[in-house]
């Protein structure tokens, strides 16, 4: 189910559109939700890129916000 969500993800990021351009944050929105399904498994990925895509708002933050690693125990 991951790969399917990935490919959709990056069927989205091919697309020629001017709003990839005017992501708030790096890595972009698409780009934090590939990696945190690839990083977190598919849904607690999906649940931490929709959240990221909440606060992607003009209220909201900007600048550098990377997926953070899992914590080993």
């Amino acid at each position: 189910m991951a790969n399917v969500i990935i490919k959709m993800i990056e069927l989205y990021q091919n697309t020629p559109m001017h709003a990839h351009s005017y992501c708030r944050f790096k890595p972009t929105c698409s780009e934090y939700m590939k990696e945190s399904i690839k990083e977190y498994g598919t849904l607690r990925g999906l649940f931490k890129g929709i959240k990221r895509i909440l606060r992607c708002n003009p209220f909201g933050g900007y600048g550098y916000d990377p997926v953070k690693k899992k914590e080993l125990d």
